[in-house]
């Protein structure tokens, strides 16, 4: 697959999970609502790095590192809002 053509699948892919998050954030915030935004948030944070960033074809120390951050801040704050409900 060309660069253009991956380019626009990521930011397609982007806007359809930004639909996404609008209509979960739209949805009353108990059960799984909270965490699949999250979910959705990281996706979008790989999706930037690998697609827009172009890591995939980065050192694999790079990639982690910047692909890592996502899940690590996301289970931060699903730890900070378990311990503050």
């Amino acid at each position: 697959m060309s660069a253009s053509r991956v380019l626009i699948a990521c930011w397609m892919l982007l806007a359809v999970l930004s639909t996404g998050t609008v209509a979960l954030g739209q949805a009353a915030a108990t059960g799984l609502v909270p965490i699949a935004i999250l979910v959705v948030a990281v996706t979008k944070a790989w999706l930037i790095a690998d697609g827009f960033m172009e890591l995939r074809h980065a050192p694999r120390l790079w990639r982690r590192l910047v692909l890592s951050w996502a899940a690590l801040l996301a289970v931060v704050i699903g730890i900070v809002a378990i311990r503050t409900s």
